[in-house]
Formats: C-alpha cells, sequence, structure tokens
C-alpha cells in the first residue's frame, strides 16, 4: 500500500503562514503520483512509499537563489519590481521583463528611474495604479488585506473551484504505454512533453517532468525570450527552442502529433487564437493530456490579467500577513509558483494513470490564486498519510549538487521527489543533463 514518509526539519521555510507545510504536501503529492504511474509502467505490485525530506523540499522552493553561474548569484528582481508607497498604502509592481518595464513606466508617465517612479506612485491611489498600469499591459496589484480580498469579485470565483481542475475531453483509447521489460525506469519515462510556459510555475512543473523522466521540449517566442538566469535555473533535464506559433504553424502540428502531454503557462485564453485550447488540441491530437496553469484562473473579472507570484501575494493578503507594521513581507520562498509547480506535475502524472484504465484526452488547470487561497484557509485538504520522522536541521546546502557546464560552475537543488522503494533507478536522485549550452540556449 503506497504512502509517504515525512522527514520533518524544523526551521525550514519559516514563515508566519505554513509555507514548509505547503512545500512538502505539494511534493508529496507529485511523488505519490509519480510512484503510482512508475509502477503501473513496471508491473509492481504495490506502489513504493514515497519519501518528502523537508530540506531537500526547502532547497528546491528557492532554486533561483542557489544557482550560481560563472559565481555570480541571478537578479530574480528588477529594480523597478517591488513594493512602493502610494498615497494611501502600498502596491506592488513587476517589471522583470523589459516590455512589462516599458508599460509601467507609459502608465506613470516617468523614465525610466526608481526614484522617479517613487515620487509618480506617492501621489497616486493603490487602486488607481493597479488599474492604470493594467490597462497599459503593465503589472501593478494593490496590497489587500485578506479581508479586503474575501470581498472581492475575482477572489470569490476563485473560491468556487477546487485546487486541481481537471476532466476530460473526450472518448480516446485507454493509453498503453510501451513495454519496459525488466529494467528499472523513471516514471515518466519515454513521455514526450511539449513546455510553453513562463517564469516559474510551469518551468518547474516541466523541470520536474523531466527529472522524473520525460523528454520536455521548452519552446519560446522569438520575440519574447525568457529570461536567461530563470531559464538557466528552470531548464535542467529540457531541450529548448524558438517557434513563432503565426508563422509556422506546421513545425508545431509536427511537434504535437508525437506529444503526450502539452503544458501551457500564459493567460488564460491568449493561445487560444493558435488552435491551443484543450478541446483544440484533443481534437488534433486524441488521448493528449493538456496542463493549464494561470495566476488568476480562467474566470471572474480579472481571468484576462497576467500575473505572478509575489503580485499574487500582494492581492490577496499573503504579503500583509508576512510583513511588518512598516512595510508588507513575503513568504520565504515563492511558494505560490513552486508549490503549483509540483501540483501541475502530480495532476499530469496522474492524468496519465487514468488514461491508462479509461481513456480519453485530459486537461487539468490550476491558478495561483488558488493555492493562494489554500494556504491562507489553512490548507484544510492536506495530506494525511505518512509517518513524520524528526531528525536535526542544518539547513539546505547538503541537498545542493555542483557540475561544471558551458555556462559555468553552477550549483542547483536536486529533485526533492524521492522513493522508499521500489526498482533501484528510482532511489537514485536524477542527473540533469540539460547543463550545456545548446539545450539552456
Amino acid at each position: 500500500m503506497m504512502g509517504i514518509k515525512f522527514v520533518v526539519r524544523e526551521g525550514a521555510l519559516q514563515g508566519r503562514l505554513p509555507a514548509q507545510q505547503l512545500a512538502r504536501t505539494c511534493v508529496g503529492e507529485c511523488a505519490l503520483a509519480a510512484a503510482e504511474l512508475g509502477a503501473l509502467r513496471a508491473g509492481l505490485a504495490e506502489v513504493p512509499t514515497v519519501r518528502v525530506d523537508d530540506g531537500a523540499v526547502a532547497t528546491a522552493f528557492l532554486s533561483e537563489r542557489h544557482l550560481l553561474i560563472n559565481g555570480r548569484q541571478p537578479v530574480n528582481f528588477a529594480p523597478l519590481s517591488r513594493f512602493w508607497r502610494t498615497a494611501d498604502g502600498w502596491v506592488r509592481t513587476h517589471a522583470n521583463y523589459p516590455h512589462h518595464r516599458a508599460r509601467l513606466l507609459q502608465a506613470l508617465g516617468v523614465p525610466e528611474d526608481p526614484a522617479a517612479v517613487e515620487a509618480a506612485l506617492a501621489e497616486r491611489s493603490a487602486l488607481d495604479v493597479e488599474d492604470a498600469v493594467y490597462a497599459a499591459g503593465g503589472l501593478a496589484v494593490a496590497l489587500r488585506s485578506p479581508e479586503e480580498w474575501a470581498v472581492h469579485p475575482q477572489a470569490a470565483e476563485v473560491a468556487k473551484r477546487p485546487l486541481v481542475e481537471q476532466g476530460r475531453l473526450d472518448t480516446a483509447p485507454a493509453r498503453a504505454f510501451a513495454p519496459v521489460g525488466t529494467s528499472p525506469l523513471l516514471p515518466a519515462a519515454g513521455l514526450r512533453v511539449l513546455d510553453l510556459t513562463r517564469v516559474l510555475a510551469g518551468p518547474v512543473a516541466t523541470r520536474t517532468l523531466a527529472l522524473l523522466g520525460a523528454d520536455v521540449l521548452r519552446l519560446d517566442a522569438p520575440a519574447l525570450p525568457e529570461l536567461p538566469d530563470q531559464h538557466a535555473d528552470t531548464g535542467f533535464g529540457k531541450r529548448s527552442a524558438t517557434l513563432d506559433l503565426a508563422a509556422d504553424r506546421r513545425t508545431f502540428e509536427e511537434l504535437l502529433a508525437a506529444a503526450d502531454v502539452v503544458v501551457t503557462g500564459y493567460r488564460p485564453g491568449a493561445l487560444d487564437r493558435f488552435g491551443l485550447s484543450p478541446e483544440a488540441l484533443a481534437e488534433r491530437r486524441p488521448g493528449v493530456v493538456v496542463a493549464q496553469l494561470s495566476a488568476w484562473g480562467g474566470y471572474g473579472p480579472w481571468r484576462e490579467r497576467r500575473g505572478f507570484d509575489s503580485l499574487v501575494q500582494a492581492a490577496t493578503g499573503i504579503a500583509l500577513l508576512e510583513g511588518s507594521p512598516d512595510r508588507p513581507g513575503a513568504l520565504p520562498a515563492q511558494a505560490l509558483d513552486h508549490g503549483t509547480g509540483y501540483l501541475l506535475a502530480a495532476a499530469v502524472l496522474r492524468a496519465l494513470t487514468e488514461q491508462s484504465y479509461e481513456g480519453g484526452s485530459r486537461f487539468v488547470r490550476l491558478a495561483l490564486a488558488r493555492t493562494a487561497q489554500w494556504l491562507t484557509d489553512g490548507m484544510d485538504d492536506k495530506i494525511a498519510a505518512g509517518d513524520a520522522v524528526s531528525e536535526p536541521y542544518d539547513g539546505p546546502e547538503p541537498w545542493l549538487a555542483e557540475t561544471d557546464s558551458a555556462l559555468g560552475r553552477l550549483r542547483y537543488a536536486l529533485s526533492p521527489v524521492s522513493f522508499e522503494s521500489g526498482p533501484a533507478d528510482w532511489a537514485r536522485p536524477p542527473v540533469p543533463w540539460g547543463t550545456d549550452a545548446a539545450r539552456l540556449s
């Protein structure tokens, strides 16, 4: 009988909200789904027990902070991505991408100078800034308390949805996995994943699938490449390419024809014009699993708004709860991104297992705002199974590995998904092969 063994290490991801519990739970769900799929494919009579170690989990949830490139720490937030005082409170902006930075400055009518931005924001209300910047295509969110968010129309829509939305799209035949013989394999070995995601949550999900054996191809638009530092962190185990969906549909259709999973991380509906809605993809590729991720969910008045972990924390009251009387704060890690990423990977793995019994193309959907609500509601859906073993915790360093590559000396977090039993290969941490320049370009 499957189960979870928790290695609890006090001091990992400490904050006012249960970020450590969220991280542990999300990784546990992913590990259980991986073990179930792996057992199915290997013909095992029992599903292996999985091991969730708080130290490894904490390192993985802080992976972007551990990465070193030629001895340099990556830039995780640009100078204009931060909290600012307004005339009546605070606003959080996100301007890491050049086009978002340009739209923020356009909305405020100021040059690219933090002092000028600070002065302009100090004269306006937080809600006015939020509306003006979003109208210009930028990103800014007013700081709200949990009570203020609870009565917001978007929060009401988020509350109606399950943490993981999933469903069946058609009556495609049951999935028949290729025979694996007697050799141990990683649970997702041989599965092909098209990765059309950005920033952290989606890339974390596909990075996890890659480290579990999947063949992942990351696709980016030539005109909007991913930020290099973020791509280095989340690109392990993947291949990478640029593709203009508007100009080269033939190439995408060839990739789709061979894909088992398509993962998207853009605003809901943003890719529909390219025929990338779950229904359209299933029509052309029966039996596909379509996984969708967004900040606010594909519903409610904010369904078309862009968003990031830091902005969702500001809107939902998390930043206020984690802050001080003088300034808003943040979770000890970008836990909404990482947690939702592991849940998305878990949902994909579970959908593949269900396909082997019931058939049908599948879709799964998650939203950062829904994960935030789960966290602030006390995580009443937490995993109850498994044994907790307490051990001393000396920080995340023991779970870091180092390697030489064309990019220089890298430090990275290995996948925290591991197994107590099962084929011998499952117990060994997967070794990323995506550290050469060609595959991280």
